[in-house]
């Protein structure tokens, strides 16, 4: 089993665009609608557990709103062989580049 990693928001920038990255908000569909990182998919932490199956070769990144679901998002992927990270401070931390804000 891998461990589960933190890493800061800014960091974030740093896995955007990645092939080997996925990018996953687990805020709920309206918080994403409003902003998200550029890339990044939306699976309501709610939902996760019915995810059957991410790409098994990606880095899986999770971000929520202050961390504390990002977090259990990881933990819950790690178990299934995944390698994670998780967003210390989650999307609030969030001051890149990379920022997607609807209108």
């Amino acid at each position: 089993m891998f461990p589960i990693e933190t890493i800061s928001a800014k960091m974030l920038d740093y896995y955007v665009g990645r092939s080997d990255t996925m990018i996953i908000d687990v805020r709920g569909p309206d918080a994403y609608r409003k902003s998200h990182i550029l890339g990044a998919v939306n699976l309501p932490y709610q939902e996760l557990s019915i995810c059957r199956e991410l790409p098994p070769e990606k880095l899986l990144v999770f971000y929520c709103q202050r961390g504390g679901a990002s977090m259990a998002a990881a933990r819950l992927f790690v178990r299934k062989g995944y390698r994670t990270r998780s967003v210390i401070g989650g999307f609030e931390a969030y001051r890149g580049r990379n920022l997607v804000i609807s209108s």
